[in-house]
Parts: structure tokens; sequence; C-alpha cells
């Protein structure tokens, strides 16, 4: 599941546009709701949109980017067309790179690397959004969750969360620890410029707190399913928590560059829909209402 909002910064005002949640979407196009509309090109229309998630709205300026304008309901002669994972692994040109810099977390926390990486698929194909190659897990150790990225195992967690005494070890956002994710964005919106829109991305709270909770990947989820029932104070902490990083997070990537921001809800869909309106919902509003 995935959502996208336009935090665009322009002549001084702000404009969050909360594209709409729904526990079925599970694309950004299905997120951006296009409609065709005949002749008049396409009508770029939320179809759950909830008012008090749109901040402040500012005039449009014809130089946006189409997704840009898209994201921010107004008319577009098509739907925008991006890579909505990070760049293009399939890329041979990327495959290449790898093998040189095997580690990930090298080339998602080495701004010369995520640069590279970013522009790929833009200079091979010029889609509508340049996507910032990076993780939903980069931010962790930069509220007290340290983490690996194993060949087999893929992401570890180090000291799972998952009592109150795991909930001390977490601390506000140290955004100084995120700076190769601001320099990589401002370099990329130069490089762009106003071709395509720059795109940042977070997890969403109950995505990110399984790995947390986990200890990495799972394909049960029980762990986090059972705090759900026998420790809900303690999961609801730590979910609060991330919604206020998580947001601290998204202000800095459009401060440095980021037009648009994509929301990953990886592992709502584990949740049936009264389980997801109940634990990841209002972590995602949170975010908004942390603005």
């Amino acid at each position: 599941m995935a959502m996208v909002f336009s935090p665009l910064t322009s002549s001084g005002c702000s404009s969050y546009c909360n594209l709409g949640l729904s526990w079925k979407s599970s694309s950004l196009f299905v997120e951006l709701g296009f409609l065709s509309n005949g002749s008049k090109g396409v009508s770029a229309k939320p179809a759950e949109l909830n008012a008090s998630k749109v901040f402040r709205a500012c005039a449009s300026s014809s130089s946006d980017p189409l997704l840009v304008k898209a994201a921010r309901r107004e008319r577009v002669s098509r739907p925008p067309a991006w890579m909505m994972r990070q760049a293009g692994r399939y890329m041979a040109v990327y495959r290449k790179l790898a093998e040189k810099h095997p580690s990930f977390r090298e080339r998602s926390e080495t701004t010369d690397l995520i640069v590279e990486i970013s522009l790929q698929p833009w200079e091979a194909f010029h889609p509508d959004g340049v996507i910032i190659f990076s993780d939903i897990l980069t931010p962790l150790p930069a509220f007290g969750v340290q983490f690996d990225i194993e060949d087999v195992r893929g992401p570890v967690i180090q000291s799972p969360i998952r009592s109150e005494e795991g909930l001390k070890s977490l601390h506000s956002i140290d955004l100084e620890k995120l700076q190769f994710v601001g320099d990589s964005l401002r370099i990329l919106r130069k490089e762009v410029g106003e071709q395509a829109a720059i795109l940042g991305f977070v997890g969403a709270p109950w995505t990110i707190a399984t790995y947390i909770v986990e200890g990495g990947t799972t394909c049960t989820y029980t762990k986090i399913k059972d705090m759900c029932h026998t420790a809900p104070h303690v999961l609801r902490a730590l979910l609060s928590h991330l919604s206020k990083a998580i947001a601290e997070y998204i202000v800095y990537q459009v401060e440095s560059g980021a037009h648009c921001i994509q929301i990953f809800d990886s592992w709502g869909g584990q949740l049936p829909p009264h389980m997801w309106d109940c634990w990841s919902k209002p972590y995602i509003d949170e975010i908004f209402e942390c603005r």
C-alpha cells in the first residue's frame, strides 16, 4: 500500500495535499485516482480526500512538473509515470555498480552513490518522477534503532522493541545523522530542475514498527500482532514515536528539495481492514497532524 502527497514549498507558501487513505489501495496510481475526462484530459481527483488533511494550499506554477500538478489535484494532460521503487535495480548499469559496492547501506547512505543511482532511470527513460535511492529503514539509527542488512536474512534489528524497557532506547530524530539524504535531494533537484518531480519517501509507522518489533523481515508477523492484544500500550507508544519521527523526516526531505513524498505501508496489507483502521491509519493521520 502506498500514499503520496505533495508538500510543496514555493514563493514562501506550503501545501500539504493528502491524496486519500484507503485500505484497498495498492498503488500510487490508485491513490491519485486518475479519472478519464474525455477530450478534456485527465482529472486527478482523489476518491477519499479528507479535507482536514489539506493543511494549506498555494497557487500553482505553470513550471511545476506534471506529477506535482497531478498531486495537487490539478487537471493534467495525462497520468504521470514514474518508478515507484528505488531507482531501477533491474538495470544493468545498477547491477554493475552494485558489484563494485556490494553493501546496500553503503549505496543508500553515500551521497555520490545515491545521486548516481537515483539518476540512472532518469537518464535512460526521463520519467515524470525521480525517486531518491534510499530505504524505509534508513532513518532508524537517527532515533535510536540500530540495524544491519544481511545478504540472506535482509534487515536485522539489533535490539527489537517489545516492552516498556525497550522504548527507553528511543529518542527524538537526529536529522544531522541523515545529512546524506538532504545533500542527495539538493543535488537531484539541481540536476533535474523542474523537468520532473523529485520524490522522497518514508515508511508508514505500522510497517516500520513490524521490523522493530519482529527484529527483521517475517512471514507471519506474530510478535507484533500478539502485541496488539498483550501489550497495546507499548505498541501505541512505539507507533506514536514513529509518527513524530517520520513527520520530521518528511519535512526535512521537503526542505532539502523533494517535490512530493510517498508513504509506503508495505505491511499494512497483513492487517484485516478493521485492524488497519485501528493500528495503521491513525498513525499515518498523526504524521499529517504533526505538521
